[in-house]
């Protein structure tokens, strides 16, 4: 029986990709559309924004969305917002919640909204691109471009070999659902996709963070996890690869501010691996912080000082355990109890 994998997490991986590649994103996805930008005029992006619009609850933790400004190449519309949304799991009010979306973003910022969905879930049937009612002769309602991830299943070894870092990304979150909760299958794609970086043609941030995605996404059981790592700086050091030689040093960096100083100076290895085992809980913990304080405000709106300092403090079990306690919660005091 192979071990049972923790839940893959989606929703900060495709943000920091849309974040460092949106141009890949729209070449990939929707060239057409990506065509009529002028990319010689930075985006301008709205996550602040659209943030404090304050949408209410959405479905899981399986959601990712960008709100971006960007100017177009007619001349015409000087600047068009984009809002972007990674939909990695079905959800039957998806079209009406897009809806929703569009029409609050256009008040908030008075200019025309493009919805623009990647339907990421495992359902090759579930497509949808549209939400209209009519009553009385009233018409409301949107249609939206969507892309379906599934599509490009049969395309993984071409995604994989593609310097678009949108496509490695893509392929990662494929070979992420194909293995679903097998240890050993998701050790052996996310350690083939870790080896790919090493001959990518791309500058060290860009493959550093592809690095940081494909670690955060396809989550391993602690076990794995850590032979993961170990194997990845034993690749840098026997391939001088920079960017990984960046990521240990980060590692043992993290690992003196924790006051592994001392560990670090008596032997590198050891203050390695205790350094890799701080960071990586830090950065759960960071992770598990921002998603709850998202979620708890898509679902309560903005969060009080005492509930902001309450998460600052909190271990990654207790962020957890609130976590698990928020879909049956009716308010935002009974998540705490």
């Amino acid at each position: 029986m192979p071990d049972l994998t923790p839940a893959a997490r989606y929703d900060l991986p495709w943000k920091t990709a849309l974040t460092h590649a949106l141009r890949d994103f729209m070449r990939l996805f929707f060239p057409k559309y990506c065509h009529q930008i002028d990319w010689s005029k930075k985006p301008r992006f709205h996550d602040k924004e659209l943030e404090g619009i304050g949408f209410g609850a959405a479905p899981d933790f399986m959601v990712a969305d960008k709100l971006v400004e960007v100017c177009l190449r007619d001349g015409g519309t000087q600047w068009l917002l984009i809002h972007i949304e990674i939909q990695a799991q079905r959800d039957g009010s998806l079209a009406e919640r897009i809806f929703d979306y569009n029409y609050r973003i256009f008040k908030e910022f008075g200019r025309p909204v493009a919805s623009l969905v990647v339907l990421a879930d495992d359902d090759p049937n579930w497509r949808p691109d549209a939400f209209h009612y009519e009553v009385f002769g009233t018409t409301m309602g949107i249609s939206f471009a969507t892309v379906k991830l599934l599509d490009y299943a049969d395309r993984i070894a071409e995604l994989q070999a593609s310097q678009n870092p949108i496509c490695l990304v893509a392929a990662a979150h494929l070979l992420t659902q194909q293995a679903r909760h097998d240890a050993d299958q998701l050790f052996a794609v996310k350690w083939q996709l870790t080896t790919r970086l090493c001959h990518r043609r791309s500058s060290r941030k860009r493959i550093l963070m592809l690095f940081k995605v494909i670690n955060w996404m396809m989550v391993l059981p602690e076990p794995y996890q850590k032979r993961y790592m170990q194997a990845t700086i034993q690749l840098g050091k026997e391939h001088n690869v920079e960017w990984i030689t960046q990521f240990e040093q980060s590692l043992m960096d993290q690992g003196r501010q924790d006051g592994l100083a001392e560990g670090m100076k008596k032997g590198l290895q050891k203050g390695l691996q205790q350094g890799l085992q701080q960071g990586l809980e830090q950065g759960r913990r960071e992770g598990a912080q921002v998603l709850l304080e998202r979620l708890l405000e898509r679902r309560f709106g903005p969060l009080p000082k005492t509930i902001r300092n309450k998460l600052d403090k909190a271990s990654l079990q207790q962020l957890e355990a609130w976590g698990d306690a928020l879909p049956q919660a009716q308010s935002l005091w009974q998540v705490f109890q």
